[in-house]
């Protein structure tokens, strides 16, 4: 797969996941949409959504609601482009979202996998790849990051760093829709910062493109450790995503 074929699988994921048209992702110009649910969409978004934002580095796709799509439409002719998912302006978004009792709850980057650049990269302890039958037991919190707890039949393979036979970093990644496998890794505390994230990491994004499939890594920006990570390891930022959701999960979510 080039670099050109990967970007073309994630904006016709993209679109799945935001009811539009793949090119929308390359105009300069903003298009808003009224959120449905799609079976092609990725299988822990909670199609329809009242506000989810997605920009490539272009203009911006916006899923919305009827009764929201003013409100949206608004915010976007406010803060054009990357503005849009900054602060300030996002307590703007807040103070238009609170007459439908909704906040912005999820702000994250994802990642593709630059073809150039990825390689297996060593940690000097012993690699194995998983299969099901091999990761059944390992649903435990130290791995909380690797797996899909919830809807574990996603959950297609891992790798593991090994230290005499004890296993110290895990890489896991699930089957969110039919060509995008997403990433997620774990190290234990007394094996953090010896390239053991780096190493599951990049093997597993190794085997998933063996499997037809193109591997895609998500961080929160704060996260540095994890976007760090994704660099290393051969992936570059694709694309942005703001998501709202009711003020009563939002809450929950913070206590």
């Amino acid at each position: 797969m080039t670099n050109r074929e990967i970007l073309d699988i994630a904006l016709r994921q993209s679109a799945f996941d935001c009811g539009c048209r793949a090119e929308d992702f390359l105009s300069e110009q903003d298009t808003v949409t009224i959120s449905k649910a799609d079976p092609r969409a990725r299988k822990y978004v909670p199609l329809p959504l009242e506000c989810d934002l997605v920009t490539y580095g272009n203009g911006i796709v916006a899923q919305v609601s009827e009764r929201t799509r003013p409100a949206v439409t608004e915010y976007l002719n406010r803060f054009p482009g990357c503005r849009a998912f900054e602060t300030p302006a996002i307590n703007a978004l807040n103070d238009l979202l609170a007459p439908f009792d909704l906040k912005v709850c999820f702000m994250a980057e994802y990642f593709l996998p630059d073809v150039t650049r990825l390689r297996e990269l060593e940690c000097g302890y012993e690699l194995r790849v998983l299969q099901k039958a091999d990761f059944a037991n390992l649903y435990l919190s130290e791995w909380s990051n690797c797996f899909t707890y919830i809807a574990r039949e996603r959950d297609v393979l891992a790798v593991g760093a090994y230290d005499n036979g004890r296993l110290a970093g895990l890489a896991g990644c699930s089957a969110d829709c039919d060509d995008l496998y997403q990433i997620g890794v774990d190290v234990l505390p007394g094996y953090r910062r010896k390239g053991i994230a780096s190493a599951v990491t990049s093997r597993l994004a190794i085997e998933i493109t063996k499997l037809g499939k193109v591997p895609f890594y998500c961080a929160a920006w704060s996260n540095i450790k994890s976007v760090r990570n994704a660099v290393k390891c051969g992936f570059r930022p694709a694309w942005v995503e703001l998501t709202a959701r009711d003020k009563g999960f939002v809450d929950e979510m913070v206590g």
